[in-house]
């Protein structure tokens, strides 16, 4: 399984919205749609972004929409993997 334990928030809350839009990001490392360094350059801009206590109260709520919020640094790069 691929984590970041140098930025282990911001990893789960990358693959927490991931999971929201339906992209499995280990599994579009391992089948080749995302390189790793790809999704290295994903997780390193979380890290960066001052959402987080956002991110989280987003991914608590069961009723979001299909799509990431606006304030998601990630959004283009998830959603563009979103099946």
């Amino acid at each position: 399984m691929l984590g970041y334990v140098e930025a282990p928030r911001a990893w789960w809350l990358t693959h927490g919205m991931a999971r929201a839009v339906g992209v499995d990001l280990p599994r579009a490392v391992t089948e080749g749609w995302l390189k790793r360094s790809e999704l290295a350059q994903i997780v390193t801009r979380c890290q960066g972004c001052g959402c987080s206590a956002d991110c989280t109260g987003w991914l608590a709520d069961p009723g979001h929409a299909a799509a990431l919020p606006g304030y998601c640094r990630n959004k283009a790069a998830i959603e563009s993997l979103a099946p």
